[in-house]
């Protein structure tokens, strides 16, 4: 199963996500939950990186249960603030509408 946590501040959004484990929803190369879970957490983090001109601080470990983390400074501009938390609205929904429709294999956390 995929663990998704998302830890928000009340007052700047989002500040980090971290997702950890396998979805085995299907065979290698098949499983549809992995593929959409993974898909929007790296093109998060890549369209904050080339949209908003911010890199995240991430790491990634995909050999010893698929963990992948990132952590988003309140330290730029407000613009730049504004694009990046409106990106990270779009992976929270993204996140919440695939364990919506596959709660067997992945699961997201909310902490405030």
């Amino acid at each position: 199963m995929i663990k998704v946590t998302i830890k928000l501040n009340s007052k700047t959004g989002v500040e980090q996500f971290k997702m950890i484990g396998h979805a085995d929803s299907g065979p290698y190369g098949q499983d549809i939950v992995c593929a959409a879970a993974s898909v929007l957490a790296i093109n998060t983090i890549n369209s904050i990186e080339q949209i908003v001109g911010v890199k995240p601080e991430t790491s990634e470990d995909s050999e010893n249960g698929g963990l992948l983390t990132a952590k988003f400074s309140a330290d730029h501009t407000r613009d730049q603030l504004l694009q990046m938390q409106a990106i990270l609205r779009s992976f929270v929904i993204g996140m919440n509408d695939v364990a919506n429709n596959y709660s067997q294999f992945i699961k997201v956390n909310i902490q405030e």
